[in-house]
């Protein structure tokens, strides 16, 4: 009796979580999943394509585009975020003064909706009356305005508020990760001559390797996943040179009044989303398969 009431609490605590994630979040694939084969526009008769849709995809330019541009996304944010972000934690874990507040104030991106930041980036790099034109206009840097997000500056961009939005958020990873490295270690390195960056590269890189290969990971798969920021700042423009996959994904499901899908397609849209996520697993897997022959080495 005792047993079933373990078993009977423990179950109703968890029941109302996984009905909610059967309900939200596996439904919606197997939904979306069925229209694979069909085509359908959101309304009337399903249409069976078979293929047709994942021909279609081959076909498609903009979509081939959106993931190059995705994978420039996540390149150059992860090149500057994660030594940043490890070089920040290594200064911030140190003893000093206000280093609380300040770890504070680099981790506060990441608590801020990302609506509001697209906004106030926005606000900043805004072509005709933006902070930072005013700003390089006052100082004699430029002539005129510069087009931050109309022309190829655009992508640069984006990725200067993902680097923004993460660093912060990696930063707290790598110093919980410092915080668990022992100090004989490195008092043992500083008797035997050791600098601070022979430590740096010597020690605290290697015994951070678990921690960094979490970190990767997440870093990866967020950007390769992310659309909100880019969608709210530049809806993939200009002429698609800031559409990633995702974005156009969510375009297909949620036709906007401008950008390159402008009709609703469900069918072809689930197509599309099945095939970035199998791409994001395949970049997934090859991780963890570099990050396993590292380990071995």
């Amino acid at each position: 009796m005792n047993k079933l009431r373990y078993y009977t609490e423990t179950y109703s605590f968890v029941l109302p979580s996984l009905i909610i994630t059967l309900i939200f979040a596996v439904y919606p694939i197997f939904w979306a999943m069925r229209y694979m084969v069909y085509d359908y526009p959101g309304y009337g008769k399903e249409v069976f394509v078979g293929l047709g849709n994942f021909a279609k995809l081959l076909k498609d330019e903009i979509y081939w585009q959106s993931v190059a541009n995705t994978f420039i996304y996540t390149l150059g944010k992860l090149i500057v975020t994660i030594p940043a972000s490890l070089i920040l934690a290594v200064i911030l874990n140190q003893k000093m003064r206000g280093r609380q507040f300040l770890r504070a104030v680099y981790f506060m991106p990441t608590v801020i909706s990302t609506a509001v930041i697209s906004i106030v980036f926005f606000l900043i790099f805004n072509s005709y009356n933006g902070i930072l034109n005013q700003f390089l206009l006052r100082l004699g840097i430029i002539k005129t305005n510069i087009d931050w997000l109309g022309s190829d500056y655009a992508m640069i961009t984006l990725i200067i508020v993902a680097i923004w939005g993460a660093l912060g958020n990696y930063m707290l990873l790598f110093i919980a990760g410092l915080q668990s490295i022992p100090n004989d270690v490195y008092e043992s390195a500083a008797i035997d001559g050791a600098n601070s960056a022979q430590k740096l590269w010597y020690i605290t890189i290697p015994m951070l390797g678990p921690v960094l290969q979490m970190i990767v990971m997440l870093a990866i798969l967020v950007s390769l996943k992310g659309y909100e920021s880019i969608m709210l700042i530049t809806e993939g423009g200009p002429a698609g040179r800031t559409e990633v996959m995702y974005l156009y994904v969510y375009k297909l499901f949620f036709p906007v009044s401008t950008g390159s899908a402008a009709v609703q397609q469900i069918g072809y849209g689930s197509a599309v989303g099945f095939t970035s996520a199998l791409l994001v697993g395949i970049v997934t897997l090859i991780y963890f398969q570099l990050s396993r022959r590292l380990n071995q080495t």
